[in-house]
């Protein structure tokens, strides 16, 4: 998405994460959007007015705000906006935006708001889980041009472990700017057919839930997606394994990435130390057999399957019962090929399947991944090169590039593990669409 010249409303409620709200205001800016402040009481005890109010360059719009302020601006900064962030949102006014309650400045913008809005809840695991919340979000969820934004797992501000967390501000950009550039591919799309033919394409992409739609629509729901993640461990004995370094990062971007997009999300997931948004359900395995079982077996269930794991390559072929001893004498370990998941599932692909495998190479990216590639019968393939001492393994950011086929192979770039993710999703979200217009 080009935010360039865009105006987005910043909502603020009161919860220890709006801090971060100035960080996302600075990060919108940078990308040329212009950006306005509303703010409940409870987020000005967080943050003051005055640090939103010169970051913006415009007053915030308060409660009990500034002699000067005009008395129509729950109607006036809604109007003005082309895009409504509330972040982060608390459960206090998410359950306002649920009932229609207005009566502070954040809740009165989300209620005359015509454009586009976006929920970012922030708040502990507890009262994320709870009913009440629950029920509120996805009561949000089915309004129009309102797209709740998933909230990851992890540490709490409180010290709790679990979800609840903000989504990081990088990430919210990112996921902008993707939504905006489906949204101009698919307009583009429209304009280059013919009027009848424009009018089938719009109505099957209602169906569709087409890439640039913000609510999640009961149809959109049903997409379902398997994603494979982290690493395989190939038992050499009880205490002893063959495996590699994947933390499993870019598997927990591509789960929250496609739930923003409204996927039904499963993994299968071996050793990793990366920890899933909720919403995620996960089955864990440990060897790359486990795994090519698991991942067969529902594949006739999901429309999209992203290969992301580090699967071994090989295993012992005779594992001990036993903890082998230490007689500092030579050992030679027999191995035998693990089975090829990928191939495997492209063999055994449903019509309108769609397939992404991963390469991790080291060197000759572009020869090894159009091997790899044609072998593989996937639909693409990211390449990856994650050995590096600043990204990579662990890290947030790594070198990559999508291929296609009768596409030539794109020069590696460095981005986030999350823009990586939009990549794929951005091509999995336009292949089914294809897949199911053709169909």
């Amino acid at each position: 998405m080009d935010l360039a010249g865009k105006k987005i409303l910043l909502g603020v409620s009161g919860g220890i994460a709006a801090y971060k709200s100035c960080e996302l205001l600075r990060l919108l800016q940078k990308k040329g959007a212009e950006v306005r402040v509303c703010m409940t009481e409870a987020a000005t005890q967080f943050v003051a007015p005055l640090t939103f109010a010169s970051l913006s360059k415009c007053p915030v719009y308060l409660k009990n705000g500034a002699v000067e302020a005009r008395p129509f601006q729950h109607i006036d900064f809604p109007r003005w906006a082309d895009i409504y962030l509330v972040v982060p949102a608390t459960a206090n006014v998410i359950g306002k935006f649920a009932y229609g309650i207005a009566d502070d400045p954040v809740s009165l913008c989300f209620m005359s708001c015509t454009c586009e809005r976006f929920v970012a809840p922030a708040m502990n695991v507890a009262m994320y889980n709870s009913p009440a919340v629950k029920r509120n979000l996805e009561t949000l969820r089915h309004f129009e041009n309102t797209c709740v934004l998933e909230s990851p797992a992890g540490f709490l501000a409180c010290g709790e472990v679990g979800q609840g967390r903000l989504l990081e501000p990088a990430q919210i950009v990112d996921f902008l700017e993707a939504r905006e550039e489906r949204r101009t591919e698919c307009e583009k799309s429209v304009a280059q057919l013919q009027v009848s033919d424009a009018q089938k394409f719009l109505e099957e992409s209602a169906k569709l839930d087409l890439p640039g739609a913000c609510n999640l629509s009961p149809e959109a729901s049903t997409r379902r997606v398997l994603i494979t993640a982290g690493r395989t461990e190939e038992a050499i004995d009880p205490v002893r394994y063959i495996s590699n370094r994947s933390s499993g990062k870019t598997a927990v971007a591509l789960s929250a990435v496609f739930l923003a997009n409204g996927f039904d999300v499963e993994v299968v997931a071996g050793p990793m130390e990366a920890e899933f948004p909720g919403g995620v359900k996960v089955i864990r395995v440990k060897s790359a057999c486990e795994m090519h079982d698991a991942v067969l077996a529902r594949q006739p269930h999901v429309d999209a399957l992203v290969h992301c794991a580090a699967v071994a390559d090989y295993r012992p072929a005779n594992p001990a019962n036993e903890k082998i001893k230490d007689s500092r004498s030579q050992l030679v370990i027999e191995l035998v090929p693990n089975p090829n998941i990928l191939r495997d599932c492209s063999a055994a692909r449903k019509q309108g399947q769609v397939i992404v495998g991963f390469a991790l190479e080291t060197d000759h990216f572009k020869e090894h991944a159009a091997e790899k590639f044609q072998k593989s019968g996937a639909d693409a393939l990211l390449l990856n090169a994650p050995v590096a001492s600043d990204s990579g393994f662990g890290k947030d950011n790594v070198r990559f590039a999508l291929v296609e086929h009768d596409k030539p192979i794109p020069e590696l770039s460095m981005g986030s593990k999350v823009s990586l993710a939009e990549t794929i999703v951005s091509f999995c979200m336009s292949r089914l669409t294809q897949n199911r217009v053709e169909g």
